[in-house]
C-alpha cells in the first residue's frame, strides 16, 4: 500500500469515528441536559430533596397551572393559589380524572417560573416522579410536597421574587401493555 493510500485511509478512519462520537454524543444530550437540568435547577427545574430545613421569616406566593397533552384523555386540575413562608414544607393537592372508558397512563412534566427561582424550588414527594395509570374514569388527588430554600432571599437575583409558578403538563405513555 502506498503512503498515499495509507494517509488516504488514516484520514477516512478519523472521520468515521468522528461521526460515531457526534452520534453517539446528540443522542445522550438530551439525557445529560436533563441531569445537569435537576442537579443544578438550570431552565426553571425544581430540585430535589428529601426533608425541608424549617420555615424563616417572609413569605413567597405560589400559583399552580395544569395542562394536558390533547392525546391524553384527562381532566386535570390545579391546586389554589397558596402563600408560603421560605423554608416551610408544603402540601398541595391536582386533581385528575380519566375521561374514557378505559385505563390510560400518562406522566407530567415540570417547570418553575421564573427560571431563576428553580434552583431554590424542591420538591420532597410529586407525582411528576412516576408515570400515572388512571381507570376508567377514576379520579384522584395527587399531591406536590415541596419547599422553597430560604436562600431564594439571599441570592441577589431572587431577592425580590414575590411569586412563583408551579407548572405541569400530563402527555400520554405510548405502547402501554396491560399488566394484570
Amino acid at each position: 500500500m502506498t503512503a498515499l493510500a495509507q494517509k488516504n485511509r488514516a484520514t477516512a478512519l478519523k472521520a468515521v469515528l468522528f461521526v460515531l462520537f457526534m452520534a453517539g454524543f446528540a443522542f445522550a444530550s438530551v439525557p445529560l441536559y436533563r441531569i445537569f437540568c435537576q442537579v443544578t435547577g438550570f431552565g426553571g427545574t425544581p430540585l430535589r430533596a428529601d426533608t425541608a430545613p424549617g420555615a424563616v421569616a417572609g413569605q413567597v406566593g405560589m400559583r399552580f397551572d395544569a395542562n394536558i397533552n390533547p392525546a391524553l384523555p384527562w381532566e386535570f386540575k390545579a391546586a389554589e393559589r397558596v402563600t408560603v413562608r421560605p423554608g416551610e414544607r408544603t402540601v398541595v393537592n391536582y386533581t385528575a380524572k380519566n375521561l374514557v372508558a378505559r385505563p390510560t397512563t400518562g406522566r407530567a412534566i415540570f417547570n418553575v417560573s421564573p427560571a431563576k427561582a428553580g434552583q431554590y424550588f424542591s420538591k420532597i414527594e410529586c407525582f411528576c416522579f412516576t408515570e400515572q395509570t388512571l381507570r376508567p374514569g377514576q379520579q384522584v388527588e395527587m399531591p406536590v410536597v415541596f419547599f422553597v430554600d430560604p436562600k431564594i432571599r439571599e441570592d441577589e437575583s431572587t431577592r425580590d421574587i414575590d411569586e412563583i409558578t408551579l407548572s405541569y403538563t400530563f402527555y400520554p405513555v405510548e405502547n402501554r401493555t396491560s399488566a394484570s
